[in-house]
């Protein structure tokens, strides 16, 4: 009876550590694997908790849009009249590991931006800063796209994010954005599991930008330091847990 006593509560113990086990996972690619703690500086920066929209102002504006509020713990997004309501953060970011979940609507399409430079003659952020897809790839048609490179997780245009990764419209999805200019190195991670990787600069870089739309455009990707963006794309989308690291 004793070993019996014995083994049931071992298989408790292994079935707990067992069924915590994707948990972890998420924890390993935050502070382990999305780049070495030897290049991490400080603690995460809260972005966003469900609180406070404190961090974040729109695009060419000193408030935020109104378009932007928080529901249920989560900043979200909902279209009205006006369009180009983009929001930014306050604070320009250099190097850092990026951390938020999202959420798309049916047939939505919204990104989120990196290296956004603001200036009154450029009139939206994906003009400077790099994307990376957010999307209903069951419903909208950018899916579809040869290459895949607009399906949600992808860098837009650029590389494909493997479909099986992405949760679908009105699932969480956790995306953990690495841009580390030191290393040239970029690297996402899409519900724990790297993505894909891709260079910041040099000649990969420059031939990735070439094979794109945005090859002819002049101030695309040139700010190394700039604005992190959420993107109004004319759908709902919602966000939430968005912290940052800053990298050595």
């Amino acid at each position: 009876m004793r070993n019996t006593v014995v083994l049931m509560f071992t298989l408790i113990i292994f079935v707990a550590c067992k069924d915590s086990s994707k948990e972890v996972a998420i924890e390993d690619v935050l502070e382990t694997t999305a780049g070495t703690k030897e290049g991490q500086n400080g603690e995460w920066i809260v972005l966003f908790d469900g609180t406070s929209l404190d961090q974040w102002r729109g695009y060419l504006s000193d408030e935020i849009y109104p378009e932007w509020n928080i529901k249920d713990g989560a900043l979200a997004f909902t279209p009205g009249e006006n369009h180009s309501r983009n929001i930014i953060t306050k604070e320009r970011f250099t190097n850092f590991i990026l951390s938020l979940e999202w959420k798309i609507s049916e047939g939505g399409n919204s990104g989120i931006f990196w290296g956004v430079h603001e200036d009154p003659s450029i009139t939206e952020p994906y003009l400077t800063g790099p994307e990376i897809q957010i999307l209903d790839n069951e419903g909208h048609p950018d899916a579809q796209f040869e290459g895949g490179t607009h399906k949600a997780g992808s860098l837009f245009d650029m590389i494909a994010c493997p479909g099986e990764l992405v949760k679908p419209k009105g699932a969480w999805n956790l995306c953990v954005l690495e841009i580390n200019h030191k290393a040239n190195l970029g690297k996402v991670f899409l519900n724990g599991t790297e993505a894909f990787t891709f260079p910041l600069h040099g000649l990969s870089w420059q031939q990735l930008v070439a094979h794109s739309k945005f090859k002819d455009w002049k101030e695309f990707a040139r700010y190394k330091t700039g604005h992190i963006g959420l993107q109004d794309h004319g759908n709902q989308v919602w966000f939430r847990n968005i912290k940052i690291k800053k990298l050595n």
